[in-house]
């Protein structure tokens, strides 16, 4: 397993331990000493270290964790757990958004349809898919591939990873929330098994425009949320650097919205995140579609429908002094 190469600002006390480690190893073998006691103490506290780091993660370093540039994205993981994955371009109206892509795939044998944000990794991919935030173009490309699903019976699998939908001139004029909105309506609707999980980020509208599934799963350092805590914050403070102080307040954690019904199932990954092992966490994702999958395929599509639709009505369900609100 490769070293990560970006080291977040909790993790430097490891990436020191680490350095410590390197180097002893490196005398041992250009001077032939023996330091396997000096080494086996830096292990012992390199594990240390960890446990006490990632065992009690704030909201705010899991948001970091959810943005780190070495964690997988959409297309790694579809590559790792489908074969055959070919991608479909295009709305069909305007253009074909790259933040946003789309295809048909064979998961487990079964033919199913891919839909996933993606960010890119280097300078120039990020700027070609912009940053992984999808146009309008994004979500009707999104939809006119659920509803060929749809057509041909084929389970839908929803990859989330977005700080939110683009928010420039263009996409306004454009009408991005009109495009979103109608997304929700048919995904609502649609008669097929749907999942979305949320690989990463998961930011606002953008994120729900392709998140109206039958499940929703989220990987343990992902988030969830209406806004961004930057956003939040800004807000709320007037300033984007109480950005942790928001993302307390905002409750937008896997073991937070696990506990309030807005996700189905956590999807546990390494110490330290998914980018620290990237195939293990591909094999657990594969196993936790594959189960919510076989679920699902067991349903009529009458009992599929009206239990999508007590999943949603379930949402923003609140209690007040012994009543339940709707």
């Amino acid at each position: 397993m490769d070293k990560p190469t970006y080291t977040l600002e909790f993790e430097k006390p490891l990436r020191e331990l680490s350095a410590q480690l390197d180097q002893l190893r490196q005398q041992s073998l250009e001077n032939n000493l023996d330091v396997s006691t000096e080494i086996s103490a830096i292990e012992k506290k390199i594990e240390a270290t960890q446990r006490e780091i990632y065992s009690s993660l704030t909201a705010w370093q899991r948001v970091q964790i959810a943005r780190h540039p070495k964690r997988p994205y959409a297309l790694d993981y579809v590559e790792t757990i489908c074969e055959g994955f070919q991608e479909l371009h295009g709305d069909r109206q305007f253009n074909d958004d790259r933040a946003l892509v789309g295809g048909t795939a064979f998961f487990k044998g079964e033919a199913v349809m891919i839909v996933a944000q993606h960010k890119g990794r280097d300078t120039k991919e990020k700027v070609a898919r912009n940053f992984g935030m999808p146009q309008p173009e994004g979500y009707r490309k999104a939809l006119r591939l659920m509803k060929m699903a749809e057509k041909f019976g084929l389970p839908v699998l929803s990859f989330i990873d977005t700080p939110g939908a683009y928010p420039g001139l263009s996409s306004e004029e454009r009408h991005v929330s009109e495009a979103i909105a109608v997304n929700l309506r048919e995904m609502a609707m649609l008669r097929v098994p749907t999942i979305a999980v949320v690989v990463g980020e998961g930011g606002s509208g953008g994120a729900l425009g392709i998140g109206v599934t039958d499940r929703v799963l989220i990987f343990e350092n992902s988030y969830y949320s209406v806004i961004s805590p930057e956003g939040c914050a800004a807000i709320l403070w007037k300033d984007a650097a109480s950005a942790p102080k928001a993302a307390e307040a905002m409750k937008l954690t896997a073991d937070h919205l696990e506990r309030f019904g807005v996700v189905d199932e956590v999807i546990p990954e390494p110490f330290g995140g998914a980018h620290h092992n990237p195939q293990q966490t591909a094999a657990t994702l594969s196993y936790t579609l594959q189960k919510h999958l076989n679920d699902l395929r067991a349903l009529s599509e009458e009992k599929l429908l009206s239990t999508r639709y007590e999943r949603l009505r379930r949402l923003g369900m609140y209690e007040e002094a012994g009543v339940v609100h709707s």
